[in-house]
């Protein structure tokens, strides 16, 4: 059998050493924050090939969606139009072959985007949309790709699994403002044992001024080039929807510890998931200010889970309801048992408010609205948070004119991501607030931690 050599026709510049050689003498943990354009995906696959040899086990290398994962790894070239799944030695064989082993594989699936390799070892695409979806794995080592954008509940979900096995795990991306992204960074920091490492332009030589410069005359605002080629965290999100709402309210110290009011009705803002999640917001509207004291999210729970949710919170806390207000699909009819969910909730004791119809946009709008009068727990809401600061539109190839500048234009419709659930939970409750609003209430402003 003729020798091979890994990491296979593919050489680590010197910026990517430091992470690679903290890897190889068996660190677990690493923290990559690098600008756009530097590798980071090919670091990260031959990292994971040479992993795969070193010990036989299931690896993953995961971007926010499944979708993604097709595109950027699955089907991704390089900047010379090879493949990047060429990392894997007998891949370019294989896939001409189609049957058969070659190299370190044994078989590829492409619906699954997963190869078998030779010794056992198993390497997939997967996606933090659908982590779920893979209960019962056990990986040994997770790529988390575009982290900042990814839902931070892949890692809460995957970080048990990894510390019982031993496992690695990698977090690549650039900064996506004031998110899960920069939390992460600075808990690697703080911890001896974690790789935590920023490198920009300047740091590793990539672009000159002139390239820089290319990318100002084309378009792209300063904070735009200080996000993706300095690695800043100050620029907001790319197409975030309610961006100056939440700036705002950080701004004002409204994320802070909000103490459930016993003598004030609780009122929770419900999104039903199907197929992915169920989110519930829970919150208090004391004079003209809404207390938002909790959040709970889950998937592929019956409705009586998240009943038994509201109940235990009854008890544990003392909440007190005055309503649940639920979006229009309520009405509709499962397919199998031919009751609505509405009908269901009342077996269960939930007697629904029907979110009236309404344009998204206004939706939008009235949540807008809303969010100046809320206060969140830091602590209970934390992933309504950054879900809000996160929900966005995706940008298009398309600018329009304003004076001299050209604006960048966006979707008119968000993005589908883990973000959804949240907003449009907060947005089913938005849209039945009452206009009249009373005389406000001093509320102590606490500070963020």
């Amino acid at each position: 059998m003729a020798e091979i050599t890994l990491p296979h026709n593919w050489h680590p510049r010197d910026y990517q050493m430091s992470i690679m050689n903290y890897m190889q003498n068996g660190g677990t943990r690493a923290v990559a924050v690098w600008h756009r354009r530097c590798g980071k995906d090919m670091m990260a696959l031959n990292w994971t090939v040479m992993a795969t040899q070193m010990q036989r086990g299931i690896y993953w290398h995961m971007l926010p969606t499944q979708a993604q994962g097709r595109k950027v790894i699955w089907n991704g070239v390089d900047n010379t139009g090879n493949r990047l799944l060429n990392a894997f030695p007998g891949f370019a064989e294989f896939d001409r072959k189609g049957t058969g082993s070659a190299g370190l594989i044994e078989r590829i699936r492409d619906d699954e985007m997963r190869i078998e390799l030779t010794n056992g070892s198993q390497w997939q695409v997967v996606g933090s949309d659908n982590y779920d979806s893979l209960i019962g794995s056990n990986p040994r080592g997770v790529i988390f790709s575009e982290y900042s954008v990814a839902d931070p509940m892949a890692w809460d979900y995957l970080r048990p699994i990894l510390r019982m096995n031993g496992g690695w795990a990698m977090f690549i991306y650039t900064p996506r403002g004031h998110n899960h992204g920069l939390k992460m960074l600075d808990n690697a920091r703080q911890n001896k044992n974690w790789f935590a490492e920023v490198l920009t332009v300047d740091d590793t030589g990539l672009l000159t001024e002139e390239d820089i410069q290319e990318e100002r005359d084309s378009g792209m605002s300063e904070l735009m080039i200080k996000q993706e080629y300095f690695c800043s965290f100050d620029a907001p999100l790319q197409g975030a929807i309610y961006s100056d709402e939440m700036m705002k309210i950080a701004e004002e110290k409204r994320i802070c510890h909000v103490p459930h009011e016993t003598n004030v009705r609780v009122e929770t803002y419900w999104d039903l998931g199907v197929t992915d999640s169920t989110a519930i917001w829970f919150a208090q509207r004391v004079g003209s200010e809404i207390h938002v004291i909790d959040y709970y999210e889950s998937s592929d729970e019956p409705l009586a889970h998240y009943v038994n949710i509201l109940e235990n919170k009854r008890e544990e806390y003392g909440y007190k309801y005055s309503r649940h207000v639920f979006p229009q699909d309520i009405k509709a009819k499962e397919f199998i048992s031919g009751i609505t969910r509405e009908y269901a909730l009342g077996e269960l004791g939930i007697r629904p408010e029907i979110a009236p119809s309404h344009r998204l946009a206004d939706g939008i709008e009235a949540t807008r609205s809303m969010l100046k009068y809320c206060f969140f727990d830091m602590k209970r809401c934390d992933r309504g948070i950054q879900a809000l600061r996160q929900y966005r539109r995706e940008r298009m190839n398309k600018f329009e004119k304003e004076g001299d500048d050209e604006i960048p234009m966006y979707k008119e419709r968000p993005v589908h991501d883990w973000t959804s659930h949240a907003c449009d939970a907060l947005r089913y409750g938005a849209v039945t607030q009452p206009r009249k609003k009373a005389k406000k209430l001093k509320y102590p402003k606490l500070p963020i931690v």
